[in-house]
């Protein structure tokens, strides 16, 4: 029998077999190898092995659909909860997917209390938060399903419909992925993680790495259509900009003007204010569309790093075609977050499913 075929035969055997518990499946698989004495039935059984446990490695839109079948209606409720209580907590919450993936892969690691960890990073402490809004959507989740839901895809959910109730689009989110055990150093957090103060050659790089390119930069860039910046992470921009002694000057001489009222030297660094500015008069404060991007046109970005984006043809050219069709830039934004949402995910047998997203069970 030749190779293609053993491939094409395990193929269609997945589909029986892919709902076994791995101890079954390691039950199975021993007995098969007890009864085959030839080559090819060992060859069998490896080839059969190794696409199950790349099946299983896949992340899938209906994982939960029989062990959490309220899982969506669950999270989304709750988001929309949250936001009205607090319209900023729909940018907080879904920060906190895109600073999980970025850090070791969509684990959840981010979530978790650890000394030293991810948490208390240079680019995490006093930036992300919402932290308390997930611990109370995974207390209801565990309500209505105990121990089924990872809290890594309770952050895919979130980020999803923190994007809905501001107007954005919705998505499918593949799901199945298992909480992580251990939290990346201080050090390493930084290192991965996108910065405001980064150079744009480097937050290109930190995306390469993580296997996103720079159409993916400009669309998830484009989540700062909401959301609030503080004066600690804009100031560089107002006074000494690149130790040139003088403000940046690719910024709106008015809107240099606002910012330098809010976010005097030596003032209170923890002010904010819009990412997305000049919204009030458009009412769209906490809509999630492409304004983000005549901004950027307009020099009335908030972030260095955002208004970075105009200075390469890489980036650029993308800058434009959002400006100009919204469809555009929600499809790909979509896309972007799919493929952000795959990074590196545990699944199958690795990792757990965490009863308490602050800490290992």
């Amino acid at each position: 029998m030749c190779i293609e075929t053993l491939t094409v035969r395990t193929e269609i055997a997945i589909s029986f077999w892919v709902f076994l518990s791995f101890d079954q499946l390691c039950e199975a698989i021993e007995v098969s190898m007890t009864m085959s004495n030839s080559f090819y039935g060992y060859s069998l059984i490896l080839t059969f092995f190794m696409l199950l446990l790349h099946a299983w490695s896949q992340l899938t839109p209906n994982f939960y659909d029989k062990t959490c079948p309220n899982l969506q209606n669950i999270v989304g409720n709750e988001v929309q909860k949250a936001f009205n209580r607090e319209n900023r907590m729909a940018a907080s919450l879904l920060r906190l997917h895109f600073h999980d993936c970025f850090v070791n892969g969509c684990d959840g690691s981010v979530l978790l209390d650890v000394s030293g960890g991810e948490k208390f990073a240079l680019s995490n402490r006093n930036s992300v938060r919402g932290f308390e809004v997930v611990d109370s959507i995974k207390r209801t989740v565990e309500r209505a399903c105990p121990g089924v839901v990872s809290c890594a895809d309770i952050l895919a959910l979130v980020a999803r419909d923190s994007v809905v109730v501001t107007r954005g689009p919705s998505w499918t989110v593949l799901l199945g992925r298992r909480d992580g055990f251990v939290s990346i150093s201080l050090n390493g957090t930084d290192a991965a993680l996108p910065s405001a103060f980064d150079t744009l050659d480097a937050i290109i790089y930190k995306f390469k790495r993580v296997g996103l390119d720079e159409k993916d930069v400009v669309s998830l860039s484009g989540s700062h259509t909401i959301g609030l910046a503080r004066c600690a992470a804009l100031s560089n921009r107002l006074f000494n900009f690149e130790n040139t002694g003088s403000p940046d000057s690719t910024m709106d001489p008015y809107l240099l003007y606002q910012l330098r009222k809010l976010c005097p030297e030596k003032g209170d660094q923890n002010k904010t204010t819009l990412l997305d500015q000049y919204t009030e008069g458009r009412d769209c404060i906490n809509i999630f569309d492409n304004h983000y991007f005549q901004n950027l046109l307009d020099g009335e970005s908030v972030l260095s790093s955002d208004q970075a984006l105009l200075s390469s043809s890489k980036t650029s050219y993308w800058v434009q075609i959002y400006n100009d069709d919204n469809d555009r830039f929600l499809d790909d934004f979509i896309d972007a977050m799919i493929r952000m949402g795959n990074i590196s995910p545990p699944s199958g047998s690795r990792g757990q499913i965490r009863k308490n997203c602050r800490r290992v069970n």
